[in-house]
């Protein structure tokens, strides 16, 4: 076997096409765009290089076949905050071979210790986790746009190599046409009309204010996690440019109280039910198919995030906002499903809202990490 660094086009796209060898026979898979694999890499469209690094190799067997890939990455901002100086490691994809996907997991982990670190996070992304992030060990259904899928025999190498999970990450379902309890809908009913209360659908058109709103917002509910970096205005506004070709504004959903942003709820048709024909390629042809797709169509929506300050946690905007989301979708008799992807098991007061929406169990992914000897 022979490990090799991307450094070249050739190598860029051997790394994209290893995931098309290795999936070609599983239906429920999606190929993700090159073009977002891409962009991950790209100092120029992913501000995380600002603050960190990364690199990535592809694996052939003696036969000069494609059998595998993997990335190794820093975050500086991140790095430091735990008992040791940890790293990442994510879009790993192999063959069903242990001594393959090990020679991989070896590779990164080298990468990383000559660079100063003492243990890896994986599979993640070297950007935020909203996308590429997690081991998939439950729920071997198509995914949603940006969630990562895997072969269920992975589990195996990262458990029989060392890693230790850290957390799950719950992704729930709900049944767009099944009302939510009644319970639910009374509360959400009275606090949507209570005075000073403002329930405001994305605009595009203001785009920067939103953005803004939403760093207030996500800065102020995730500072007491551990391990919390806030998020940035130029992290924000690449994360909203890429959304723009999939939004429906009336899916994206803040609450004011008395004018202050106080919690939000971005929520996007599922691209990959229009992505999975282009097999990853958004070349003239595949803007052509993602066109027709996106006017026929998508019965999937994904809740991507929600955030709600801290002082109003307790106050149910978070059910109004599903109230006003149902109003929209209902008449349109398109949506089928909303993804409520994904919550780690750390947070209580997200999972108490799926289940009060009567949400029900849809994938487990797990971030997991290894200490080095």
């Amino acid at each position: 076997m022979k490990v090799t660094e991307v450094k070249d086009k050739t190598t860029k796209k051997a790394f994209l096409d290893v995931a098309r060898i290795i999936y070609k026979d599983d239906d429920n898979w999606v190929c993700p765009l090159d073009n977002d694999i891409e962009a991950v890499f790209n100092p120029a469209k992913n501000n995380f290089h600002q603050h960190g690094k990364c690199t990535r190799w592809i694996l052939t067997d003696d036969n000069g076949h494609l059998i595998g890939r993997v990335a190794a990455f820093i975050n500086e901002k991140k790095a430091y905050n735990y008992e040791q100086p940890t790293g990442g490691m994510g879009f790993f994809e192999c063959i069903d071979n242990k001594e393959a996907a090990f020679f991989l997991f070896d590779t990164a982990r080298n990468w990383l210790r000559e660079n100063g670190m003492k243990a890896m996070d994986g599979p993640i992304n070297f950007g935020e986790n909203d996308n590429f992030w997690g081991l998939l060990v439950e729920g071997f259904t198509p995914p949603s746009y940006g969630m990562n899928y895997n072969h269920p025999y992975y589990q195996a190498f990262f458990d029989e190599y060392g890693f230790k999970t850290q957390y799950a990450q719950i992704t729930n379902h709900v049944d767009a046409h099944k009302p939510f309890p009644e319970r639910f809908t009374k509360i959400a009913n009275w606090v949507a009309k209570k005075p000073g209360y403002d329930f405001r659908h994305f605009e595009i058109k203001k785009i920067e204010k939103f953005a803004a709103d939403f760093i207030e917002v996500y800065n102020d509910g995730w500072k007491d996690f551990e391990n919390f970096v806030p998020i940035t205005y130029d992290t924000i506004m690449e994360s909203f440019e890429k959304m723009k070709p999939l939004m429906d504004e009336k899916l994206i959903w803040f609450a004011y109280v008395d004018d202050e942003p106080a919690s939000f709820m971005i929520i996007l048709p599922d691209a990959n039910q229009m992505l999975k024909p282009l097999n990853g390629k958004l070349n003239l042809i595949g803007k052509l198919k993602f066109l027709y797709y996106r006017w026929k169509g998508v019965s999937r929506m994904r809740a991507i995030v929600m955030g709600t300050k801290q002082k109003y946690q307790k106050h149910g905007l978070e059910s109004a906002m599903f109230i006003k989301l149902k109003e929209y979708v209902l008449p349109l008799k398109r949506y089928d499903e909303l993804e409520l992807s994904w919550v780690g098991d750390f947070n209580d007061k997200m999972i108490a809202i799926h289940e009060a929406v009567g949400a029900t169990f849809g994938k487990k992914h797990l971030t997991m990490r290894y200490i080095f000897d």
